[in-house]
């Protein structure tokens, strides 16, 4: 048998029994598999133990670290280099090559991955969500998550989803791609785009205070990017200008139908974020 990869995997999970098969055999190269669970109800556990990973159990209190987090910093990893992927995710050989080549240079600590989204049957290859650079791959002492806002009571969850990676150092991109099954039908991708409003509007009330920690460790383009999100807080018709900057600007009808539903999901989502934002707002006037 061929010598696996001195890579570390981290997949955080949680009732993942149908996406963690492929996802586990997409990583199966590298020589260390971790699966952080919280609790699962299904067979995630038993998935990942006869594919050969270990399992950790995750016990959130609802405040910092999250999941994700709380792994790097917690478990005792047998390679310096970690790749973090999520269970409707799958590395393609393509990436796999390219994290391998990446282990033999000495410039970089991190590396960015492009992903994928695939969305009513097809890939999205505009919508401003084709390429979508993550910061996955990187020494594992040196990058930690964002510490955002509050989660506890949002019902957002104990894992990081929308926070970006810091890293002390600099990082490369990489040739190849991360394929995301997150969204099998239109109920799937409301159900979660409801429960991040939730943490997308408690942020937006925390704005003031998270700002100044959030910004100085990103890559400069994401900081960039931060800004002008905290910037459109303040328009009015965010909804209609969420959709056009992705079906227009960001050429989301190039995607035809599915780019078309995608964008005004979108613009659904500002609209939740808006209204769900002016409602703390409101409550916590109203306890003053």
């Amino acid at each position: 048998m061929a010598e696996k990869a001195p890579i570390s995997i981290l997949i955080p999970v949680k009732n993942e029994a149908a996406n963690l098969p492929a996802c586990l055999a997409s990583v199966a190269w590298c020589d260390e598999v971790v699966v952080v669970d919280s609790g699962s109800t299904d067979d995630s556990v038993g998935i990942a133990r006869r594919a050969g990973a270990r399992v950790v159990e995750f016990k959130w209190d609802g405040k910092f670290p999250k999941k994700k987090n709380w792994a790097l910093t917690n478990f005792p990893w047998k390679h310096e280099w970690v790749f973090i992927i999520d269970a409707d995710e799958r590395a393609t050989p393509k990436l796999a090559a390219a994290m391998l080549t990446a282990l033999t240079q000495s410039t970089h600590q991190g590396f960015y991955v492009n992903r994928r989204f695939w969305f009513l049957d097809g890939w999205l290859n505009h919508c401003g969500y084709f390429p979508s650079w993550n910061l996955r791959f990187f020494r594992h002492a040196l990058g930690r998550y964002e510490q955002l806002a509050d989660s506890a009571g949002t019902g957002s969850g104990d894992n990081e989803v929308h926070e970006h990676v810091q890293l002390k150092g600099s990082a490369g991109y990489l040739p190849g791609e991360m394929e995301h099954y997150a969204f099998p039908d239109i109920a799937t991708w409301v159900e979660k785009h409801n429960r991040y409003s939730n943490w997308e509007a408690q942020l937006q009330v925390e704005a003031a205070s998270t700002a100044a920690v959030s910004a100085p460790a990103l890559d400069p383009g994401l900081a960039r990017k931060r800004r002008l999100r905290r910037l459109a807080w303040a328009l009015p018709g965010r909804p209609l200008l969420r959709f056009c900057y992705h079906y227009l600007w960001r050429a989301g009808f190039l995607d035809g139908y599915r780019g078309y539903v995608f964008c005004r999901l979108m613009a659904w989502y500002e609209f939740l974020n808006t209204t769900k934002a002016r409602e703390l707002k409101r409550r916590a006037s109203g306890r003053a």
